[in-house]
Formats: C-alpha cells, sequence, structure tokens
C-alpha cells in the first residue's frame, strides 16, 4: 500500500455510505493499516446527498480535515452525476468508481474526468439480485477492492462478518457477501 491512500464517498442518506467507509476502515487495520474514516454531513435527511471519508495508510496519520484531493472517488448513487461534482479534485491518476449500469467512458463524459482510471458496476442491479433491496455499499466495496487491489475480497468479506455478525441474519450477512464478490467480477474499466 502506498504511504496515504485518501478515499471520498458520495452517496445519499440511507445507502450505507458512512458504513462503507468504516467497514473498509475497519479492513485496514484488520491488516496492520492505520486509517481515519468519517462522514460529512450535517442534518440532512433521508435521501439527501452526503459525502464521508476514508483515509488508510501504512503510517500513522497526523491530517485532520476532509478529504479535498482523493486517489478514489466511489459514487453509490448514479443520481449525482451531473449534479454534485464527484470528480471534483480527484487526483490526475486517481480512479473514479460508479455505480451505474453506464460504461466508463459515459460516466468520463458526464463527470469531465478524462484522466487516472474510470469504473461502472451496475451494483444496485447486484444488490438486488443478490440482497433483495438497492443497498449498494457492500457491492461497491467489492468493485472498490477489484479495481484498486489494496484490499481482497476474503479480507472484506470477513470483516463484513465480524461487523454484521449479531446485527443482522447469517443469511442477510452471505447475501452482501455474494453480492461484494460478483461486484468484484462485474466491475468494467474504461
Amino acid at each position: 500500500m502506498a504511504e496515504l491512500i485518501e478515499i471520498r464517498w458520495h452517496g445519499r442518506g440511507g445507502q450505507g455510505v458512512v458504513t462503507a467507509g468504516k467497514l473498509l476502515a475497519e479492513t485496514a487495520m484488520g491488516t496492520g493499516q492505520y486509517f481515519q474514516a468519517f462522514p460529512d454531513y450535517g442534518p440532512e435527511r433521508m435521501g439527501a446527498p452526503i459525502r464521508a471519508f476514508t483515509r488508510l495508510s501504512s503510517k500513522p496519520i497526523t491530517i485532520h480535515s476532509q478529504i479535498g484531493e482523493p486517489n478514489v472517488v466511489l459514487v453509490l448513487d448514479p443520481t449525482l452525476l451531473g449534479t454534485v461534482p464527484v470528480a471534483e479534485g480527484l487526483r490526475e491518476d486517481g480512479i473514479l468508481l460508479v455505480n451505474t449500469s453506464m460504461s466508463p467512458g459515459e460516466v468520463r463524459k458526464i463527470t469531465g474526468f478524462h484522466t487516472g482510471k474510470a469504473f461502472t458496476v451496475d451494483a444496485s442491479h447486484i444488490a438486488i439480485e443478490e440482497m433483495g433491496r438497492e443497498i449498494t455499499n457492500t457491492p461497491m466495496l467489492g468493485a472498490f477492492a477489484r479495481a484498486t487491489g489494496l484490499f481482497n475480497i476474503e479480507e472484506l468479506a470477513e470483516q463484513l462478518r465480524a461487523w454484521f455478525g449479531k446485527k443482522i441474519s447469517a443469511e442477510a450477512i452471505e447475501s452482501n457477501v455474494r453480492a461484494m464478490r460478483r461486484a468484484a467480477e462485474e466491475v468494467q474499466q474504461g
């Protein structure tokens, strides 16, 4: 892992953006890395646009601010494209990962992100088929693992099982793991 990886998440309230950022951070801790995970929202209501941030590092992190120039941007809700400047500040060599049925090329046109790497995955479709509802955070974690190579799916699945072990049923946990694995297989780069 690079010395510091900064990640910005975009989604809407209730989609699990904050949970996904924290789950990723907990996975980093389990592999001996340092992390920060925090949301950026006030009194927003369910469905309002929100951001969350995650920092991962092989060394202690001394920065305590929002992330303005992320290495990676994840967009959990495709309706934010063209409405919220999701690629703003994304480093030229960065990674943009969007939940959408569009191609990476179409996402590049909408966001204006023409450098770095762009990935898309239809996490909404995967979530509905595997989990029975459109909660896209775990499929997006699977796509993140594949797009960045920072974690393998089994590390994320292990953390997901630990995180949700007493909160949801074993069947629901395994449907999330299936969605995560499937998104890792179906993510498209362009």
